[in-house]
């Protein structure tokens, strides 16, 4: 039996006023302390099983960077880099042996790759959308260096192919996950926007920060998440919104459920709409091209594979359908 200097004991299983942290891995039941607290706790004892030389990766250095995440499964692995010829193995924990040097770094007391080897690692599991929430963040609060990136993209290593396409369509000024989708969703319809947009009258006085503002008009556009709907923040929302009609823009607010469940509805909704206040006024004399529906499909079955028309704006929120029935295989993505 070993005991670590957080009181984490390895090789003797523990159960009463003990937490199993990993197989044959346990440490003492702190239930009074916060989820980040316990997560913390959680590393620190597993560096008892870890090489000296392991660093932590994926998501599990992106939460401890503070950086945005995706929705994830509710049990999800440790996810650990080393550069040397040892490599633990064991359930829940998902390590991957590199051959090459990079520059990791220390946060909370813990050792994280660098931010660039983080997001490569998470492209070999996630989606689009999702790495996509994460590069936004990490662009947001100055991670990422162009330099480092384009030196991991050059290296045609797994996850490079999308972390590249994530990469040129970021956009650092997203301050929510929710806001990153709602730009994403608008540039699958081809829809011109601009984040984070100081509004102002026509004296110049502020009126408010709008998400997103389509390119050339005054519809804003924004993601309402949860708490939106407080008494206080509704109360702000609210005396918010009525100020942006008073000088003439429209606001439309987004939920979670309109972007991933209904994307046809609001492709017919905001996207003509949007395009044709962006083109202006029809020219006298030439013929206007028809506006294309997107086209419907039917509510999927069970067994049924996601089949969606390749043109449809729902192309690129698919990911969390395809992840809850094909859920992936984490061990099977930490090769080199």
């Amino acid at each position: 039996m070993e005991v670590g200097p957080d009181g984490a004991i390895r090789g003797q299983v523990r159960q009463t006023g003990h937490w199993r942290v990993l197989h044959g891995l346990y440490r003492v039941e702190t239930r009074h302390l916060s989820p980040w607290e316990n997560f913390l706790l959680d590393l620190s004892a597993l560096r008892m099983v870890l090489p000296e030389d392991a660093v932590f990766t994926h998501v599990t250095a992106a939460r401890l960077l503070g950086w945005q995440l995706p929705a994830l499964p509710q049990q999800v692995p440790f996810f650990v880099a080393v550069r040397s010829e040892n490599r633990p193995r064991r359930p829940g924990l998902v390590c991957s042996r590199l051959t090459h040097e990079a520059r990791t770094g220390v946060v909370h007391g813990l050792p994280v790759d660098a931010p660039a080897e983080i997001l490569l690692r998470a492209a070999r599991d996630l989606g689009e959308l999702d790495l996509a929430i994460m590069v936004d963040s990490a662009a947001r609060l100055g991670h990422l260096d162009e330099e480092a990136i384009d030196e991991v993209l050059a290296s045609r290593r797994p996850g490079t192919r999308l972390l590249r396409k994530v990469w040129l369509s970021r956009d650092a000024r997203s301050e929510s996950a929710g806001e990153t989708l709602l730009r994403r969703f608008h540039e699958s319809m081809e829809v011109a926007t601009e984040s984070q947009v100081d509004l102002h009258d026509d004296a110049g006085r502020f009126i408010a920060r709008a998400d997103l503002i389509v390119s050339g008009t005054k519809q804003v556009h924004e993601y309402d998440g949860a708490g939106h709907r407080t008494p206080k923040v509704h109360r702000h929302d609210l005396r918010r919104e009525r100020a942006l009609v008073n000088h003439g823009y429209a606001r439309r607010g987004y939920t979670l459920d309109d972007l991933l469940n209904h994307a046809g509805v609001r492709d017919e909704r905001a996207g003509p709409a949007a395009r044709a206040l962006a083109a202006g006024p029809p020219t006298p004399g030439v013929a206007q091209p028809r506006a294309r529906l997107p086209l419907r499909t039917r509510r999927p079955r069970a067994g049924d594979e996601p089949v969606v028309p390749v043109h449809h704006p729902r192309r690129l929120v698919t990911n969390c359908m395809i992840r809850s029935r094909f859920p992936a295989v984490w061990d099977q993505t930490a090769a080199p």
